[in-house]
């Protein structure tokens, strides 16, 4: 599917809205505390899918110079944000204090918003070089 298309906006604005859902749900001591866990981490693990499938960087520009340089920032960027999903799927479920996993999560979401943000404006650029801007 092409990373524009409507269905793959929502299947990364679903998967965002899903974990932060699970995030905001009730979070007891015992067994509703591992079922917010084990909830958490499978919808973290939709956000990573989503992000790890995401197409970064311009793609029909010919290496245009402040295109490619955003488009590797952005790749980078992505790739930190996996990282910090990867080490905060282990916290989820092994940190005795959820709250702070918690807080972690809801900083990690917005800063996954920030780079979805950020390649869209980097892909409306893109087009708007393709077709010649305003001028």
């Amino acid at each position: 599917m092409p990373p524009d298309t409507p269905a793959r906006q929502s299947g990364i604005h679903g998967a965002l809205a899903q974990l932060d859902r699970a995030l905001d749900s009730p979070r007891r001591d015992g067994v509703a505390l591992g079922n917010w866990r084990w909830t958490v981490r499978q919808r973290m693990t939709a956000v990573r899918d989503v992000l790890a499938h995401e197409q970064v960087g311009p793609q029909g520009t010919g290496g245009d110079g402040w295109l490619a340089a955003r488009g590797g920032a952005a790749f980078r960027e992505r790739e930190g944000l996996l990282l910090r999903l990867g080490a905060a799927g282990t916290q989820v479920l092994e940190a005795p204090d959820a709250e702070a996993v918690r807080v972690e999560l809801k900083r990690l979401l917005a800063d996954v918003a920030h780079h979805l943000q950020r390649v869209h404006d980097l892909a409306y650029d893109e087009v708007e070089l393709e077709l010649g801007g305003s001028e």
